[in-house]
């Protein structure tokens, strides 16, 4: 008998159940990034309502109503187009947003991005080419650690 050179007992990837568990480990893997998980809501889907809980989202397609994802990221894709008051820890913007935004801590207006609404953030950039539209507070400490509601007194300097 000749040695071939590989073991197919039970570790060998020509399993079905194991090449399953391996991709699926593999996506797992590839999916967690510094934000954790990312759900989608493809360019297809239409949403109208409130989108609330934990976990990081990517809009591509359309959503109306409000977005309250407080420790993590909203994502508004090229394609997405989203009318809505986003909250939500990081806020990138590639699509069009109508509606205001409080971040509590950076939001992004990417160049082919549009947002046109109120903005309360502790960080903001917005690329050579955007669309921005309304006013905006920087805050130096996060917007959410500061409360949504309460007024910031300006300082006076005598």
């Amino acid at each position: 008998m000749v040695d071939q050179g590989f073991d197919a007992g039970p570790s060998s990837v020509s399993d079905p159940t194991r090449q399953g568990w391996a991709s699926n480990a593999a996506r797992s893997a590839s999916s967690t990034s510094s934000v954790g998980p990312q759900s989608t809501i493809g360019k297809s889907l239409i949403i109208k309502g409130e989108i609330s809980g934990s976990g990081s989202v990517l809009i591509e397609g359309n959503v109306e109503g409000s977005i309250d994802l407080p420790g993590d990221r909203v994502t508004v894709g090229r394609n997405g187009r989203v009318s809505a008051n986003i909250s939500a820890q990081d806020i990138v913007v590639l699509g069009e947003l109508l509606g205001n935004c409080n971040a509590g801590d950076h939001l992004d207006i990417r160049s082919q991005g549009s947002l046109s609404g109120d903005v309360v953030v502790s960080r903001i950039s917005v690329e050579d080419g955007a669309y921005l539209t309304g006013s905006i507070d920087i805050r130096r400490e996060s917007a959410f650690e500061a409360g949504e509601h309460e007024p910031i007194e300006p300082s006076h300097v005598n």
